[in-house]
């Protein structure tokens, strides 16, 4: 039977507990993310898309 996710609030969501954040959980060699206020639906990435995309959402160059 497969163990229910570890969710982890990101540190970029703040530190209140509004539902605008963003929720991630390792699984085996991916990463999952979720939305807080939408559980239901999750994106797999993986640790090297994950720090691509946060890459590229602060602006820093490759």
């Amino acid at each position: 039977m497969a163990q229910s996710p570890l969710w982890q609030k990101s540190s970029f969501s703040g530190h209140d507990d509004d539902a605008d954040c963003v929720e991630l959980a390792p699984r085996q060699s991916l990463v999952l993310l979720r939305e807080c206020d939408e559980p239901g639906t999750v994106m797999t990435t993986t640790a090297t898309g994950l720090a691509a995309l946060v890459r590229h959402l602060r602006g820093e160059r490759y």
